[in-house]
């Protein structure tokens, strides 16, 4: 008979086979299930150990009371916003929105209505303080705001209105 040693373990080959001894009679067992013939270690790699390493139990702990919450800390104040009401006259029926820093330049986030159907589109917004630059798009097209006294130019060769909130 052959032997070969892998990965801390042995498996046994037969050279040939061989004819059974008789066996003594044995008393009566009761029937068993066979076992699952377990896989032979030449197919698993060698670091792979024999047996699964045991792992400790885990340790019960006694439930908890929930804590007391305790009262929230203060928050700071969160800056003051104030309202501004933006305005632009275009025809009867146009397509207005407002696009500018406070938007991330977002051409359809802010539409600007007409509510008296007269032409002159308005919308207002929250801002805190600071400097915005802002542009009308009315119908596709856009444009600086013509009662805007204060602007800058842009990245794009054209000009943005500036409103300054105090």
């Amino acid at each position: 008979m052959a032997t070969k040693k892998t990965a801390k373990t042995t498996t046994v080959k037969a050279a040939a086979p061989k004819a059974a001894p008789a066996k003594k009679a044995a008393a009566p067992k009761a029937a068993k299930k066979p076992a699952a013939k377990a896989p032979e270690t030449e197919d698993l790699p060698l670091d792979v150990p024999e047996k699964p390493v045991a792992k400790a139990p885990a340790k019960k702990t006694p439930a908890k009371a929930p804590a007391a919450k305790k009262p929230a800390a203060a928050k700071p104040a969160a800056p003051k916003a104030t309202r501004v009401t933006f305005r632009v006259r275009a025809e009867v029926g146009s397509k207005v929105f407002l696009a500018g820093s406070f938007n991330d330049w977002d051409p359809a986030a802010k539409a600007m209505a007409d509510k008296d159907g007269t032409g002159e589109f308005t919308c207002t917004l929250s801002l805190p303080k600071g400097r915005y630059e802002y542009k009308f798009v009315i119908n596709g097209t856009w444009c600086a705001d013509p009662e805007c006294k204060d602007w800058v130019g842009n990245d794009m060769n054209t000009i943005n209105s500036v409103i300054v909130v105090d």
